[in-house]
């Protein structure tokens, strides 16, 4: 796959993923948005909080950083700890989805602007190892499916929560 298609491809999944988060997120309330469906997983609005901290400060960060300034040492993110340090529980999550749909525009912007990108522009990592920047942008969007299968979860969970003392499993 050639340089051009490779990142028309991922500007399209990129804008696939965000619609369909959208989906899945916009008509939900505050409260009900809040709910955990135990102690050790999120709400729908830290997920979405996630999203707009790893928009942010991970994805496009480190691809231009990797790109442009491949010797530059990369900031440090610790995204789950910023889910809490942060507060996302206490936010509102359309607000939240807003925030994260204008960050979603500047990636797409800034995908668009770069002029043939070396995909194989490598760095080291001390967790995951060689990473080149062609694995960032597919990770990238990989990210995405993984929160999305986290939300559809989240709904179904909810779903369940919400009907018992009755029981979905007979869809599964």
């Amino acid at each position: 796959m050639g340089n051009e298609s490779r990142l028309n491809d991922a500007v399209d999944r990129l804008r696939r993923s965000h619609a369909a988060i959208c989906a899945l997120t916009e008509d939900i309330d505050g409260e009900s948005a809040r709910w955990r469906p135990d102690a050790r997983s999120w709400s729908l609005t830290e997920i979405i909080g996630h999203l707009l901290d790893e928009e942010r400060e991970d994805f496009r960060a480190r691809l231009d950083l990797l790109l442009h300034h491949p010797d530059e040492d990369w900031p440090g993110i610790n995204p789950e700890r910023w889910v809490q340090e942060r507060g996302h529980i206490e936010k509102d999550v359309r607000v939240l989805l807003r925030m994260f749909g204008d960050e979603r525009q500047r990636s797409i912007g800034w995908l668009l602007a770069l002029e043939d990108p070396d995909w194989d522009t490598a760095k080291e990592h001390p967790e995951a190892g060689t990473l080149r920047a062609g694995d960032l942008l597919c990770a990238w969007c990989v990210h995405d499916l993984a929160h999305i299968e986290q939300i559809t979860r989240w709904h179904r969970q909810a779903t369940e929560a919400k009907g018992d003392p009755y029981d979905g499993s007979y869809a599964l």
